[in-house]
């Protein structure tokens, strides 16, 4: 009777039964996406190496205790059916394979065989869960996936085009990627790097199967899209229709909440738009993708310049939870043609290129006494100068550099004449504060001790070309008796606070803006910044239900000491298919230099795939025998 209960908390008797008792508690019915059971594990037993024969009591839980189990593979599924016969609603069945096998319809995503599995190698599944999870040790991951920047789950897609599943296949590749046509054609493909292939001839042409399953679905005309969760009512703004900003959006729709991307320029797309030829990404492609990312629920609206259509403060007091900044920079502008003004997207915020073009007698700073600069190194200096003579007062520099790296001396300082300057080493900036449209004060970091100091800053000049990707939300909600947000009287001093999304795993011990693992969007790869679309969106998630990010030490980077192998074995070679192109005269035809594979050549180079696993993967021969040992254990 406390009302504390999760709407999911007793799934079994159904919909109808759910509402009956919630009528008789005088409580609402809440919508809630299903967990399903979803087993990790693909080599059975008898497909996989192992240890030794077991011969003993036939549950999982005895069989761990002996060396954790007749595999080589520590995490491996020990088949024995434990989960099976744990499982209250009988919804697991053992399969030909050795491995359990969910039955959807029957799972009630009660948790029994997640709890009773001595390797944790089968768990609950959502849509929420599969976006916000970050890799782990304890899961069967592949070479390729732990190279791909999004996670792709690319085995499995393989898997479904050799299968002629193409439906599926665009399913598992949308679970990370929202742009597969695109990042088909453009991707760097550091998957291909890990394939195991390797070790024996070439590796899969994974991006090509990719750009196949692609383009099966524009072919077909019908929009393929992932699950989503039930809505929240949650308003979300994103800001910057490039890879990165539709990305967030994208993912931050499957999660439930209402989305809206604000674009500066004509076009959603970004530098993809204008950085990338024709023919080797025809604007029909580009469009296709974006429209899907549009179809997932997501709206758009271009021309809107943030610090001049839409604000921080206006974003905010119209309702919207929170708003997620990726609007780029100086490259930005180059495409739309805005170099010649100063923009100011957050307020009091500039970048250094539009500092050091200001004219002399500009007094854009008068009134505003503390100014902070970040980076630059000896260009700060010159830009210290040009904001005092523009009426700033109290300069402060923030490097992230120690003083024995600094690129300024003690002779550079005082060459510069600038009056009450302090400079700040080992510093990253952790949050902005704003009141109204007016940024109030920032808090930087000591990169080495970690611990925060707050400044008074009315203006922020960054030196990185670029603004950095942000998160805002209102920082004190208005009293209880206060009228609307859009009726709020002028007097109310409206506050809002800053801060970035979380960092990859690999550089979750970075502090600050602007550190080493901070993703650049579009300046790296278009794949990284689908990457840090969807940590963006997990962020947002976090942030509006208080959920800790988690990132366990068992999270997985490219420091982390996990199985794998240095050879494969009993695999025998296979030509690589090679992309056919278009000639000089078919070009106008075909609009793009690269054809595309044909189901035969996609089908020959799907079969190439191992199907790999943590350490397991298909053999094309008979393995040569080994010497095995044989443990007996007894009941």
């Amino acid at each position: 009777m406390a009302g504390i209960a999760a709407p999911n908390s007793c799934v079994a008797a159904g919909a109808e039964v759910a509402e009956a008792i919630a009528e008789i508690m005088g409580v609402k019915i809440e919508a809630k996406e299903p967990d399903i059971a979803r087993p990790g594990c693909y080599f059975g037993v008898h497909d996989a190496a192992t240890k030794y024969i077991y011969n003993g009591l036939n549950d999982c839980r005895a069989v761990a205790l002996l060396g954790g189990g007749m595999k080589v593979c520590t995490i491996g599924c020990l088949g024995l059916g434990t989960c099976a016969k744990a499982c209250p609603f009988d919804a697991i069945i053992m399969g030909t394979e050795g491995l359990p096998v969910v039955i959807e319809e029957k799972c009630t995503g009660c948790g029994t065989c997640e709890r009773v599995c001595p390797k944790h190698i089968i768990n609950l599944s959502s849509v929420t869960r599969r976006i916000m999870r970050e890799y782990t040790d304890e899961e069967c991951t592949t070479p390729c996936q732990r190279g791909c920047p999004a996670g792709i789950d690319i085995r499995e897609y393989i898997r479904q085009i050799t299968l002629g599943n193409h439906h599926r296949a665009v399913q598992v590749i949308k679970e990370r990627n929202p742009f597969p046509a695109i990042i088909g054609r453009i991707c760097p493909r550091p998957c291909e790097l890990d394939c195991r292939r390797n070790f024996i001839d070439e590796p899969v042409a994974i991006n090509y199967l990719k750009r196949y399953a692609a383009d099966f679905e524009r072919q077909s005309g019908e929009r393929i899209l992932p699950y989503k969760a039930p809505s929240t009512g949650n308003r979300i703004a994103v800001v910057g229709g490039g890879v990165e900003g539709l990305s967030t959006a994208f993912f931050t729709a499957r999660l439930g909440h209402d989305v809206t991307v604000y674009e500066a320029g004509p076009q959603l797309g970004g530098l993809l738009r204008s950085a990338i030829a024709a023919e080797r990404l025809p604007g029909e492609i580009l469009d296709w993708d974006v429209d899907g990312i549009l179809e997932m629920g997501v709206k758009a609206e271009t021309g809107k310049v943030l610090g001049k259509d839409i604000t921080i403060e206006s974003l905010l007091r119209e309702g919207v939870k929170a708003i997620f900044m990726a609007t780029g920079g100086w490259d930005s502008r180059m495409a739309r043609g805005a170099i010649s003004e100063i923009e100011s997207p957050v307020p009091g915020t500039y970048m250094m290129v539009d500092i050091l073009k200001l004219a002399a007698g500009t007094d854009i700073f008068a009134g505003q006494p503390d100014l902070v600069i970040f980076g630059g190194g000896k260009l700060a200096l010159q830009a210290a100068k040009i904001c005092q003579d523009a009426g700033a007062q109290k300069i402060t520099i923030l490097f992230r550099e120690d003083l024995a790296h600094s690129p300024i001396t003690d002779h550079d300082v005082s060459e510069s004449g600038i009056e009450g300057l302090t400079i700040i080493y080992d510093a990253g900036i952790q949050r902005l504060r704003g009141e109204a449209g007016n940024l109030a004060e920032l808090e930087y970091v000591d990169t080495r001790t970690r611990s925060a100091t707050a400044i008074p800053a009315q203006n922020l000049v960054i030196a990185t070309g670029r603004f950095p990707e942000l998160i805002f939300v209102e920082s004190v909600a208005p009293p209880a008796d206060e009228p609307e947000k859009t009726n709020v009287p002028a007097e109310y001093l409206f506050r809002w606070e800053a801060f970035a999304p979380y960092k990859q795993p690999e550089f979750k011990n970075e502090v600050g803006l602007f550190a080493d693992g901070d993703v650049l969007a579009d300046y790296s790869a278009a794949i990284k910044a689908i990457g840090a679309g969807r940590r963006a969106a997990v962020s947002l998630q976090q942030i509006i239900y208080g959920i800790d990010p988690g990132l366990t030490e068992r999270v997985l980077t490219t420091h982390s000491i996990i199985q794998d192998v240095d050879d494969v074995e009993a695999v025998a070679a296979s030509q690589r298919r090679i992309m056919p192109l278009c000639s000089g005269k078919e070009l106008a035809v075909c609009g793009e230099i690269e054809r595309g594979f044909s189901d035969e050549m996609a089908q020959s180079e799907a079969s190439r795939c191992l199907q790999c696993g943590l350490i397991c993967y298909e053999h094309s021969a008979p393995p040569e025998p080994e010497a095995e040992s044989v443990a007996d254990a007894q009941a």
